[in-house]
């Protein structure tokens, strides 16, 4: 999913055959994505992606949560920091005459209530750090997941997360500046913060083989609030956009 992520996954691929008695265990592979080009859904293009899903002690890193660390691990309830990867922008194309977004950090904090392996709530904060000349800003989460066995070793499980960000977080994807909007011919906006999206997402796992197995998801993003409301949107993005991966992993023991 990123060029961080991608490093951390080969890291830890290389780490998994050394330290295998340590215990970690999870899931890891590779795939494709066809995906909004950013967060206005100007256009969507097909990117390759890793998938993870790993946990060694009370560390984890997944491809959606990030690296995790459960400073808090008690009946179900877990809490601490995490680090996470923020995609850019390249202001290309329709969207040339805006500012380049670079990649980003996500530091903050986390908690979670999951008493079973197979569903999950969670909530989180964190904040954009790697930004350039006032871009980057403050990001939440707040979700819930549920997996459920269908048949024939098939897992499903459903999730709903709610993204929340401050003004310059939005400003950063959504906004549109005097000079961007000379630059480009978009109308100029100033985003605000609060609710920016809501996302449901579907998946299903089926084993191929001993260790093996397919990962499939498909995602329903609902653009909400200030970032419906771009300009960007408006005259280049979709309000209602979609997101379809699917993934080759194999299961650490």
């Amino acid at each position: 999913m990123s060029r961080i992520t991608v490093v951390l996954f080969a890291a830890l691929t290389c780490l998994s055959a050394s330290v295998s008695a340590n215990g970690i265990t999870g899931e890891a592979g590779a795939g494709l994505s066809y995906q909004p080009h950013d967060p206005t859904g100007s256009r969507y293009e097909t990117r390759p992606v890793p998938y993870l899903d790993l946990d060694w002690g009370n560390v984890s890193l997944s491809t959606d949560d990030g690296l995790t660390w459960d400073a808090l691990n008690t009946k179900g309830f877990s809490a601490g920091p995490f680090v996470n990867y923020l995609p850019g922008r390249t202001s290309n194309g329709e969207l040339q005459g805006l500012r380049d977004v670079p990649d980003m950090g996500e530091v903050g904090g986390f908690v979670q209530y999951a008493p079973a392996d197979f569903w999950r709530v969670f909530a989180s904060v964190g904040q954009a750090v790697g930004g350039r000349g006032g871009q980057g800003g403050v990001l939440g989460r707040v979700g819930g997941e549920v997996g459920y066995p269908l048949g024939g070793g098939v897992i499903g499980s459903s999730g709903l997360t709610a993204h929340f960000a401050d003004a310059r977080q939005s400003q950063t994807f959504f906004g549109v500046s005097a000079n961007e909007s000379q630059a480009s011919g978009i109308r100029p906006y100033n985003a605000g913060g609060g609710l920016q999206n809501v996302a449901l997402t579907q998946s299903f796992e089926f084993p191929l083989a001993p260790q093996w197995s397919l990962l499939t998801s498909a995602s329903w993003i609902h653009l909400t609030g200030s970032a419906a409301d771009s300009s960007l949107v408006k005259e280049l993005g979709e309000t209602n956009q979609g997101e379809v991966q699917a993934a080759l992993a194999y299961k650490f023991n």
